[in-house]
């Protein structure tokens, strides 16, 4: 007889720094195994190939984290010029380009100032979007061109780290939804050479940073009783929004699906405190200053 393993009330989220060839998914389902949640995800997949930051949200954390979703993310990129790959990074066919004319530094400056701000992208071929219900990529596999619209995104800074022989490495801040393998791509067409994405580690999302986060493999070597030391606080995910401290009648009516009204705060999202200063979840504040619930923790819902 097969028994199923107890899901355990565990809250909170981790800061993993997700090692090259391995999936987001296999990170959860290491997650899963390690810590048995009730339920556990990811806030943004990283491809196999890249590395760095991957924050997973267990128990009731997954609730915020969509809010994460849309937070700006930092990379670092490595940039191999000269080349270009069929799928934008090293994992495709390489063909050679014009390795022999790599431009001069004061060159790649230049040409780098045309991508901050906003710019237009085409998402890849070799990418996790759907088109009819399939991921562009089982498309590519089988040689198959789908047209793809331009999107908007923005670069709010790209620094040159190091720059030698026909390597490019960059730090680069973006908005969500930026393709760092398609911006090496025309990097490398604006620089009539050719270029692709030779390594990506993602430092940053929103307020969150790579110096805290564990290998899974230093997390597998913990004790059953260590683990939830490790355990980030749910609040701790959206320390990037602002407090609102509230009463025990406005916790109650909260609580009932109410709006409170006349908050004095300015209009945007905050974090939700009530009794014993206790995170019960995220609120939002609109121009006539009444404060309605986005999402509570499940022991505020009724």
């Amino acid at each position: 007889m097969q028994y199923k393993r107890l899901k355990l009330d565990i809250n909170g989220f981790l800061l993993i720094d997700k090692s090259h060839g391995v999936s987001s998914n296999q990170i959860v389902s290491k997650i899963k195994f390690l810590f048995s949640p009730k339920k556990v995800g990811h806030t943004g997949t990283l491809d196999p190939m890249a590395t760095g930051l991957l924050p997973i949200c267990l128990g009731e954390a997954t609730k915020f984290s969509r809010f994460l979703l849309n937070a700006d993310k930092t990379y670092e990129a490595l940039i191999k010029l000269g080349y270009k790959s069929s799928t934008g990074d090293s994992e495709g066919k390489i063909v050679k380009q014009s390795i022999e004319n790599i431009p001069s530094l004061t060159v790649i400056k230049k040409v780098l100032l045309k991508f901050r701000g906003q710019i237009d992208q085409i998402p890849p071929m070799y990418s996790a979007l759907k088109h009819k219900g399939k991921p562009l990529y089982l498309y590519a596999r089988k040689g198959v061109e789908i047209k793809r619209t331009k999107r908007k995104v923005t670069i709010y800074a790209i620094e040159i780290l190091d720059f030698y022989e026909d390597k490019l490495k960059l730090k680069i801040k973006c908005s969500k939804g930026t393709y760092i393998r398609t911006l090496a791509e025309d990097i490398g067409a604006q620089l009539n050479i050719g270029g692709y994405l030779l390594d990506l580690v993602r430092t940053d999302i929103g307020h969150l940073n790579i110096k805290k986060a564990l290998k899974i493999e230093e997390i597998e070597k913990l004790k059953n009783e260590n683990k939830k030391e490790i355990l980030m606080p749910m609040e701790a995910l959206l320390s990037d929004f602002k407090k609102i401290k509230l009463n025990i009648k406005e916790e109650n009516d909260l609580k009932d699906g109410k709006i409170i009204n006349k908050i004095k705060k300015l209009s945007g999202q905050y974090r939700l405190f009530g009794k014993g200063n206790k995170f019960i979840g995220l609120g939002e504040v609109d121009e006539k200053e009444n404060l309605k619930v986005l999402r509570l923790i499940s022991q505020m819902d009724k």
